[in-house]
């Protein structure tokens, strides 16, 4: 399963102006925020104006997602009876500080009853839990295997480092098992690469590409952004280089011949061995390929 979400630009639920601006946005997702760039007296201010932006969005636009509040919060029931008569014009709903797979179960039995009442397809919408905890980190296969919906997760790296007592840097050092562990769990239960959570520092692009840079090394497709200044940094990092591109080619080239020739070998002329996890790789990185660079 690709993952093409590598830019999710998220924008605070009780702004509409910035919600509808955010769709002007060359992203692949924009995340309306009902949970913490909401206070709890503006809750119900924001799942009226989420509601309403959410009418007003263009069906080309990025992918229409909503982060609601999660499973246990006062506020959990009240986003969704609220997402409920827009359902069918979001495509993803974001479950922050997932802990369990229960915690997904929870928000899928809701979701499929939304689904049949309204008569969309059972499944239509996706689910993107956050994991964002020590003890959502240590489930996050569990998390990720317990419905279809999950695609992947998202790792939240300001509320872990709060758990753990740490500081979060651009290199990401403090927090390099989490994140590891999150992307082995995620590969382990056949969901896509991961998406990582944002650099929370504005007007700094070196210590985002940093950030950026890190998150791919480690095998993560895609990174949320707090402001549409971010955007260009982030995109870069997470597109296959020129180089890359040319190198994938030349792969899906040289096993096609072989495959042609009767063999399920190949080697390049610089001497790379292709067998089965070589190709996988290369069309992989076609896959993510902007389609003015294939």
């Amino acid at each position: 399963m690709e993952n093409r979400l590598r830019t999710m630009l998220f924008v605070p639920g009780d702004r509409p102006s910035r919600i509808l601006g955010a769709f002007d946005v060359p992203v692949d997702a924009v995340v309306i925020d009902l949970e913490d760039a909401v206070a709890s007296a503006s809750k119900a201010t924001a799942r009226r104006d989420c509601a309403e932006a959410i009418r007003m969005v263009d069906e080309c636009a990025p992918l229409v997602t909503v982060r609601i509040n999660p499973v246990g919060s006062r506020h959990f029931d009240d986003d969704l009876q609220a997402l409920t008569p827009v359902l069918q014009h979001i495509g993803m709903i974001v479950l922050p500080k997932a802990e369990s797979g229960s915690d997904v179960a929870k928000l899928d039995e809701i979701l499929v009853a939304i689904e049949q009442e309204q008569d969309l397809n059972v499944g239509r919408v996706s689910v993107l839990p956050i994991v964002e905890t020590a003890r959502g980190v240590l489930n996050a296969r569990e998390i990720a295997s317990s419905s279809g919906r999950v695609s992947t997760l998202m790792f939240g790296a300001a509320d872990l480092s709060a758990d753990l007592g740490v500081t979060v840097t651009p290199d990401g050092f403090e927090l390099l098992y989490a994140r590891s562990h999150v992307v082995l769990a995620v590969a382990a239960a056949g969901k896509a690469q991961p998406i990582d959570g944002p650099h929370l520092t504005l007007r700094d692009a070196p210590g985002l590409e940093r950030s950026a840079r890190s998150a791919r090394s480690l095998g993560f497709a895609g990174k949320a952004l707090i402001h549409p200044e971010q955007l260009s940094v982030v995109a870069a990092v997470f597109s296959p280089t020129v180089a890359e591109v040319r190198w994938a080619q030349l792969v899906e080239d040289a096993h096609r011949e072989a495959q042609n020739a009767g063999s399920g070998v190949a080697i390049l002329d610089d001497g790379t061995f292709i067998d089965e996890p070589v190709v996988a790789q290369a069309r992989r990185i076609l896959a993510a390929t902007p389609k003015d660079m294939a």
